[in-house]
């Protein structure tokens, strides 16, 4: 399993078993987006009137700045004459390592510093101009070698609109696939040099730039050169194409290999193999002249018609070729010229393009290739890297769903099927399967798990999480709970699963399943571990998937509380509190409130009583008329509210502690009447949690308090009941600060 991972660094692989735009004016939002964004007000705010809609989602890792805009910045810099300098990632060692100072004077370079008449390509491109530094980064060298030979992808990742000529500006661009979306990362010029010449990813020809500055890009969407070190090719190859990658290795492959081959090569899937190096000889080359340790790319996938004396019939056959594009070629049956071809009819070979030049291109049967490959990769591009004409070639697309998802401490982070008593809180997914591959009974789906940001926190000490999946088989979806519960899994093996928990930033893995309905639980392989992920499934056929999970709003109060006496002598106390602090107008503001509920919550809050902020928002909750103050019959909605939300507390409070884990708000938040899905959870978490995911009484009151006033208001606008609700941006922007 460690043969994947390339790079000097040492790094141990461990194996264990719609983004809804809320600006607009009249946008109709779901509750449960509109609970969400409503219990993030405070974070929001800051930043409510500068909505942007370019770049990436933040993370939470980088602060996102204002987007860079390539254009833009460009004809600032030619309209001031001067050569643009990135300040996001400045020309500095720290751009270099994260993890030391470096061991020599590194100077940064402009091109036209460091070569005469420097251009983006000399003669084009090609892996000749991707040549490794000091950097450990030969994974991501391979796949950029492997790019170059897919012009349409090429240009995706290096756009056209830039050279060193025409509006040379110091400043270009690269596009980046992440996590779901492309990404457009800009750059100055300015290369790491030392004694005059490159340091890191460089070309032959000492004048072409255009991969060192591709590596430079690379480095600045994580971080730094030194985050470069040590990876998987995959992880570059999906970087750049949005693909999902499998690997297999030759001696444990499955029996219909060459079906997923010809699937592959159907969907214009990048396809890759190679054969184990010789630790003695570098690229040593075998009797049948294939190099060990060398990338070779399969070009075509066919079976192809053949006529021999005695019968008549089809042959599976692969077109390789070596990236070198010379005389090192197969010299084995269907190499070139050899005497199998005289049994290929002519107009299959018309057919196939078959031409014997020596341009290390080569055809070979499926039996040799496995026998002599050891290696195969394969990455299926993403839908969208189809072109019309590739359409219209008669090239197939995959399906694929998509969704974001996170595990936080104590609420969603449920480790793996070995912690049953946690397991279930993980995040889940329904996927169904409705109609299997042409002309076979079963559906073929990929599954891939990706972490997020995990090496762009590498300086933060954070390696990759060992994560995995699970997937069972619903018999009948609507007799089952949302989200599925410990019985659920209790009593039920999974009926597919990533074949090990391993911390590499993705795991995938190709199965063949009956039509139906299946659920996908993604997790880290311990409890407690927090992290962001991206789940994509690949299908032949489209899947309909959705998360398995609570529909927000409003449900039953638990019996246990509805069951508790309505009157107690503590009551009879607070009223009469109540209308001392009152005084003539019958009204309490919040600071008068805080002193009636600090003496009648004394037991709950050990004597420190309640924050100001959710006195505020008691007040703010039932204050229709926004005076700022509770009549009596208002706080004796506010009191029996609070008895009911203080007795569900004391039902999971059951050491007495003042808290409640994060795994338990979530049940005593459903026995209190307010049911909720995990992005709710999550950020009521984020936001209310303690370090280790504990909720102190008065922040489990907060919660109750910000559901009840959000739910209410949007009900308000939702008479009808369709789970939609409309605000100008005055009024969200009052209800909101309001609250």
């Amino acid at each position: 399993m460690a043969g994947d991972y390339y790079g000097n660094e040492s790094y141990p692989l461990r194996s264990s078993y719609e983004d809804n735009y809320y600006g607009n004016r009249h946008e109709p939002a779901g509750l449960d987006v509109f609970v969400k964004k409503a219990v993030e007000v405070k974070r929001i705010l800051p930043s409510l009137f500068n909505i942007k809609v370019l770049g990436e989602k933040g993370s939470g890792i980088r602060a996102q700045g204002a987007v860079q805009d390539f254009n833009q910045l460009r004809q600032e810099c030619l309209s001031m004459g001067r050569l643009f300098e990135d300040p996001e990632f400045p020309a500095q060692d720290s751009s270099i390592y994260f993890s030391r100072r470096p061991d020599r004077y590194i100077e940064w370079r402009r091109p036209m510093e460091i070569a005469d008449s420097p251009q983006l390509f000399v003669e084009g491109f090609s892996r000749f101009d991707v040549q490794q530094g000091e950097l450990g980064d030969c994974w991501l060298i391979a796949a950029v070698a492997n790019l170059t030979m897919h012009p349409n992808l090429f240009f995706q990742i290096v756009p056209e609109d830039q050279s060193f000529q025409e509006n040379y500006a110091g400043i270009f661009h690269f596009r980046f696939w992440q996590y779901g979306r492309w990404v457009d990362v800009v750059i100055d010029d300015r290369l790491p040099t030392y004694q005059g010449k490159l340091m890191f990813l460089h070309s032959a020809e000492n004048n072409e730039f255009w991969s060192a500055m591709l590596e430079k890009a690379y480095a600045k969407l994580h971080g730094s050169y030194e985050a470069l070190k040590g990876g998987t090719t995959c992880e570059a190859m999906e970087d750049f194409t949005g693909g999902v990658t499998e690997l297999y290795e030759m001696n444990e492959t499955p029996p219909n290999l060459f079906s997923i081959l010809l699937k592959a090569y159907e969907r214009n899937s990048l396809m890759g193999c190679s054969l184990e190096p010789d630790p003695n000889v570098l690229e040593a080359e075998t009797p049948q002249g294939l190099i060990r340790g060398h990338a070779y790319s399969i070009t075509q996938v066919k079976y192809v018609d053949i006529m021999t004396p005695n019968q008549v019939g089809k042959i599976p056959l692969l077109r390789l070729r070596n990236p070198w594009g010379n005389e090192a070629e197969w010299n084995g049956a269907w190499s070139d010229q050899s005497p199998e071809w005289r049994f290929i009819p002519d107009h299959e070979k018309e057919e196939l393009g078959l031409t014997f030049d020596v341009d290390g291109e080569f055809w070979m049967s499926f039996q040799d290739f496995k026998h002599h490959f050891t290696r195969l990769e394969i990455c299926n591009l993403n839908p969208d890297s189809l072109t019309d004409s590739d359409l219209s070639a008669g090239k197939k697309k995959w399906e694929m769903s998509v969704f974001e998802g996170e595990w936080v401490r104590g609420v969603t982070a449920g480790g793996c099927r070995n912690f049953l008593e946690t397991f279930w809180h993980n995040p889940q997914y329904r996927i169904t399967l409705e109609y299997p591959d042409e002309g076979d009974d079963k559906c073929t789906v990929i599954v891939a798990l990706m972490q997020k940001n995990r090496r762009a926190q590498r300086r933060m000490g954070n390696d990759c999480l060992t994560i995995g999946f699970a997937m069972y088989h619903l018999e009948d979806p609507s007799r089952l709970p949302k989200p599925l519960d410990i019985n659920f899994f209790k009593y039920n093996a999974s009926v597919a699963r990533s074949p090990s928990f391993i911390n590499l930033r993705e795991v995938s893995c190709r199965f063949k399943l009956p039509p139906g309905s299946y659920c996908i639980v993604p997790s880290t392989f311990d409890p407690q571990e927090e992290g962001e992920f991206l789940l994509r499934v690949f299908s032949e056929n489209q899947n309909n998937m959705e998360e398995n999970d609570d529909q927000v709003g409003i449900g039953e109060v638990d019996d246990r509380v509805r069951e508790q006496p309505e009157h107690d002598k503590n009551d009879d106390k607070v009223r009469e509190f109540f209308r001392k602090l009152a005084g003539d107008d019958m009204e309490v503001d919040w600071m008068e409130l805080k002193e009636i509920l600090d003496y009648a919550m004394r037991k709950e809050t050990h004597n420190e009583g309640f924050s100001k902020d959710i006195c505020r928002s008691m007040v703010a909750m039932l204050d229709t008329d926004h005076s700022g103050k509770l009549g009596f019959e208002e706080f004796k909605t506010l009191w029996n509210d609070i008895r009911n939300w203080r007795a569900v507390f004391r039902l999971y409070d059951r050491d007495g502690s003042g808290y409640l884990s994060a795994f338990e708000l979530r049940q005593a938040l459903n026995s209190a009447g307010y049911r909720l899905n995990n992005h709710v959870l999550n950020i009521l978490v984020h936001r209310y949690g303690t370090k280790d995911g504990m909720i102190t009484f008065d922040d489990y009151i907060m919660c109750a308090v910000r559901l009840k006033t959000m739910i209410d208001i949007f009900r308000e606008r939702d008479p009808d009941k369709t789970n939609t609700a409309t605000f100008t941006m005055e009024e969200w922007v009052e209800k909101t600060l309001y609250s």
